[in-house]
Formats: C-alpha cells, structure tokens, sequence
C-alpha cells in the first residue's frame, strides 16, 4: 500500500499495477482498492496500463475528512494525477464516471483522455425523483445504523440481480462492503444530478463513452445526452455486458482509444 494526500489533507490510499501509460482508475459505489471485482479489474487494465488503483475517501484505507462535498473527491483525484506524473489518463466507473467527468471539466490539461463506463447521473427528472426516494430511505437506515440493510437496499435499487447481492453476500469482503455503508450517502448525492450537458459541451479532452449492451436504459439515455453534448468524444456499446463489465472484454477498447 502506498499513501498520498489530497488538498484538505485527507489521505488517501492507492495501489499500482503494471507498465505503460499512467490510468487512475475511479470506482463507483461499494467499491474499494481490494474488493475483489475491482482488483481483477485492475489487475486485467495493467497489463496495457500503469493502473492507480485508489481507495475513494471513506474507503478502506484512505481517511475520510467532513463534511463531504464532491469537491473534495475531485482534489482526490488531482492528488492521484499529481502521483501519476502531473498528468495523466482517468477512468470512471458508474458514480466514479461521474467523477471522472468533473474533474476533467475542472483540471483541464491535467487529463490526457477520459473514459467512462455507464455514467450514473439521473437522466431525466423523473428518474431524478425516484433516486431521490431511494436516497431518502437509504439515508434513514443509515441513520439508524442499518448499514447492512442499506447496501442491500441500494443494490436492489440500481438493478443489482438478487442471485449476485446473495453471492456478495456469502464473500468475506461482505463486512467491508457494509462497512462502508455511510459512503453511499456520497454516491447518491453524486448520481442525483442530471448530465451537465452545457459543461460538457466546453470540454476538449478526448473522451470515450462506453456503455453495456444489458445495463439500464436510463444509463443508455445519460450517456446518448453526455455523446451528442462532448466535442471529440466517442461512443460505444459493449456487446453482451451489463453495468459489471467484463474487464477482459473492456481492456481492448480501453487500449484503442487511450494508447498512441
């Protein structure tokens, strides 16, 4: 494990994997550096990539300073390019998507490329309303310290097969997962937004929007508003997989689009 520290301080926790080209890889929600999925995940990318594999604030091992503010995550991942070299290449995941796109909107130059994989801003308000629901509820059984209960409840509410929470369940890594419960609370607040559709529309980096073939619809929506908005940006649909992506079938179209 090696650590850095962000702007306020906070420090943060991060991996690296592999040769090549510098890529911070941003996660979604209930993930962390050593969850299994995410480490395969890393561990696949590093064979292209010099993979930065990073715990998000409240994670693992990386601290957790209040109050929260996605600002806050955004200097996170400044702190990881700075490490990188100055500059670098980012990857998002889902609400790490999300992240990824806003910090390429605020440090400019800093990115080299961005990719995104099923952004999860709300995309439309209707969706918007029934996220905000889900969060109100997540939110009370946080409160009252339900926190194994919440990350079902999530799970259940982004679309997650009850087959695969009953396997994430029977992993060891459950209790980490749980552990983390609180950090849903930032990812619902990112995922809250709709798509900065006119932000976007000033960015230059090139960037590439990938999208399962079986995720959501609402994820096919926000990211046909994020394609049609972004200058120089590319779209594509990755056949057969779902907002869990094969990091095998993934790691091509990532080395297309981001290697010389």
């Amino acid at each position: 494990m090696k650590t850095t520290r962000s702007k306020d301080g906070t420090m943060l926790a991060y991996d690296t994997y592999g040769k090549g080209p510098a890529l911070i890889f941003i996660t979604g929600a209930t993930c962390f550096r050593s969850f299994a999925p995410v480490l395969h995940d890393a561990k696949v990318f590093a064979e292209e990539f010099t993979v930065y594999n990073y715990d998000r604030r409240g994670r693992g091992n990386s601290g957790n300073t209040m109050p929260y503010a996605m600002e806050r995550e955004l200097e996170d991942i400044e702190a990881m390019i700075d490490v990188a070299g100055g500059r670098a290449n980012i990857y998002g995941h889902s609400s790490g998507a999300i992240l990824a796109l806003e910090a390429t909107i605020r440090l400019g130059q800093k990115v080299k490329k961005l990719v995104m994989y099923d952004p999860a801003y709300s995309n439309d308000e209707a969706n918007q309303e029934e996220f905000k629901a889900l969060s109100q509820g997540l939110y009370r059984l946080l409160d009252s310290g339900k926190h194994d209960q919440a990350i079902r409840i999530f799970l259940e509410g982004i679309g997650t097969p009850k087959e695969v929470i009953m396997g994430m369940q029977q992993s060891p890594q459950w209790e980490t997962m749980v552990a983390l419960a609180p950090t849903l609370a930032y990812d619902t607040t990112l995922a809250l937004d709709l798509p900065p559709v006119t932000r976007a529309a000033r960015l230059t980096t090139p960037t590439q929007i990938i999208v399962g073939e079986e995720s959501p619809t609402s994820i096919h929506d926000t990211a046909n508003q994020l394609s049609k908005a972004i200058p120089n940006s590319a779209y594509f649909q990755l056949e057969g997989q779902d907002h869990m992506p094969n990091p095998e079938m993934l790691l091509p179209v990532l080395s297309r689009f981001l290697k010389p």
